[in-house]
């Protein structure tokens, strides 16, 4: 499945669960490791839960079986590893402290010789 079929995948099975506030950041310019990240706010960690839940669920039953799931026991955030497609589910509280949209969206000016930032 490619990246942006992916994506509206994860992004209808988080609508489903009524996740708030879905946001999708491109990242191919900042990192190697995936190409997109979709960040979203559960209401409760009962939600939180029920969202990363679907996104899993949705992923396989289209045959994309994750590589991991991260923060199920506590439900504040749960990240979603799809490869090509991160998933970040998060309370309100810990969204706003870790302001992922914010970090994703510096840009850094690095040359193929220079791994200093």
């Amino acid at each position: 499945m490619n990246t942006e079929a992916l994506t509206q995948l994860v992004i209808s099975a988080l609508e489903d669960v009524k996740g708030h506030d879905i946001t999708v950041l491109d990242v191919r310019e900042q990192t190697d490791i995936t190409d997109t990240m979709v960040v979203a706010t559960g209401q409760s960690a009962r939600q939180v839960k029920a969202l990363a839940a679907n996104v899993v669920e949705s992923a396989k039953h289209a045959g994309e079986m994750p590589l991991g799931v991260e923060g199920e026991d506590e439900g504040a955030w749960i990240l979603v590893d799809l490869a090509d497609v991160i998933v970040h589910v998060m309370l309100q509280d810990v969204r706003d402290q870790y302001d992922l949209e914010s970090l994703w969206s510096l840009s850094f000016n690095r040359s193929e010789d220079d791994t200093t930032l």
